[in-house]
Formats: C-alpha cells, structure tokens, sequence
C-alpha cells in the first residue's frame, strides 16, 4: 500500500503572514490581488465563465475570505480546504481569450492566482502598515509558499526564492496579463452590483433602501483602493490609470488607516478566524 504523504503545514503562528491576513487591513489589499489574477486570460476567463461574482458577489468575497483565512488560521482543517478547493475547480475548463484551451488546475494558472497575494501585501503594506525588512519579505514569501502547498501546489510550481520570484513575476507581467472582461468589471464605476445580503436583517433591509445613493461612492471607493494598492508595474501592464493625485489622495487615506486601525481593540482589529487563532496561541493550544 502507497504511504500517504503527511499534510502540508500552515504558515507558523506568530509569523508575518499571521500579522497580515487576519488584521482588518487586509480587506483593503484583497481587491488589487483578486483584479491581478483574473488578468490572467486563463484565470480571467473561468472566473468569467464559471464564477458567479456578478450576480453573488458578496456571497463570493464572503467564501474567498473564509477560505484564505482557514489557509493562514485554520491549523489541520487548512489542508483540508486546499484539498476541497481543487476538488471545485476540477471541472473549470475552457477557452481564454487568446484562444488557448485551459484548465483551472494547470499549474501555470493555479500558481499565478495564488502568487498574487505577495507583491500585493508587499506593496500595499508601505502604505497601510510600515514596509517590510529584506528578513520580513524573505520570510512572508516562505510563509506563502507553504500556503501554496496548502493549495495543492508543487514546490517546482512556484519559484523557490525570492529572488527567483521577482524574474518569474515580471514575465508574467509581460507575457500573459491583460485587462480582461472581469479586470474591466471589476475596476468600472458604473456596473451594477446588488446590495450587501450579509448581516442583520434590518442592517441589509436599511442598506438596500439607501443602495442606489451608496452604490456610486462604494463603487468609486472599490475602484480606488483596486488600482491604487496594485503594484505599479502591474498597474502599467493592465493599462490602468493613476494620477498623481490619486497618489496623494491614497498617502492620506493610507495614514489616516495607519493611525486607526492599530489603536483598535483587537475584536475590532483582527477578523474572526485570525482573532480566534491568536487567543490560541496566546493560551498555549493548538492552533
């Protein structure tokens, strides 16, 4: 009989990754890493085919959120998850939109959407938080490859350094990103999204009478904090416009958070899972 191969072990309590994830920032960073991979035609195009972002779009943020953080705080149910989620996108397959047959779990694609989340948190953490150290980016993007595992990734998938990262990004930059049909939607201040269906009844019941006047700031917001936390060069390759006031209207936004969000108590500061995990850890248990 085969001997089963033990599972995959999240990143380390205590780690950068678990400063990142689970603090309130993050939602602010999630959009730009979410744009860069569906500009991949690949991914693009299945998200475009198969995802139901347009009609359930808070439906599935809420899912995407849930499953990232059980990747970084879920200890042993985090292998399970990377294991559920190739089972969803065996069946993801198609044509992009260079006429290129693809599959959801070709390591090419599935690797590029998991790879986003490092130059984005890398850049957008100079604005929200304090720019890594050199030690502080080597270990995040050690910590990301064991999430990539998680995920079903091979360590010949993703580059095994940081420095073989950098090369491997920026081909990818120039050879296969675009501005997709669903980069198009997801940065456009005019497309219709449906009021927020989560939360208590009267808060969704209150939010869906005031929706059509909060949509437009909403949208322009969304739109704001996609472009401006996405990395420059990423920002270049999908032809994405930023101002140099936009750039000062984000510097501000980013200090006022900075400020903020550390002098929060922590229920407010750190999201559900991440604040479960870290009374954990604090307590001596088992993550």
């Amino acid at each position: 009989m085969k001997r089963s191969e033990p599972d995959p072990v999240p990143p380390p309590p205590g780690g950068v990754l678990w400063s990142v994830a689970g603090d309130i920032r993050a939602l602010l960073m999630l959009p730009a890493a979410l744009t860069m991979q569906v500009a991949h035609p690949a991914v693009g195009a299945g998200v475009d085919e198969h995802s139901v972002f347009r009609t359930d779009p808070w439906g599935r943020g809420e899912r995407s959120l849930s499953s990232l953080q059980t990747w970084v705080y879920g200890g042993g149910a985090a292998a399970e998850e990377g294991r559920r989620l190739r089972r969803m996108h065996r069946t993801i397959q198609g044509t992009d939109t260079r006429g290129r047959r693809y599959h959801a779990l070709t390591p090419a694609n599935y690797a590029w959407v998991h790879a986003t989340g490092f130059p984005v948190y890398q850049h957008a953490l100079r604005y929200l938080a304090r720019p890594l150290t050199d030690a502080q980016e080597t270990a995040l993007y050690a910590e990301w490859l064991r999430v990539g595992r998680i995920l079903g990734l091979r360590d010949r998938d993703m580059p095994a350094t940081i420095e073989e990262f950098w090369p491997y990004y920026r081909k990818v930059l120039g050879d296969e990103l675009e501005a997709t049909a669903v980069v198009r939607d997801l940065v456009a201040v005019d497309e219709t999204v449906p009021p927020p269906d989560r939360g208590p009844r009267a808060l969704r019941l209150l939010l869906r009478l005031l929706w059509p006047v909060l949509l437009p700031p909403f949208a322009r917001f969304r739109q704001f904090v996609t472009v401006g936390y996405m990395p420059p060069e990423a920002r270049d390759a999908l032809g994405l416009e930023w101002t140099d006031a936009q750039e000062g209207d984000l510097r501000r936004f980013s200090r006022v958070v900075r400020v903020v969000v550390p002098a929060l108590p922590e229920r407010l500061r750190y999201l559900p899972r991440a604040r479960a995990a870290r009374a954990r850890f604090r307590a001596g248990a088992t993550v």
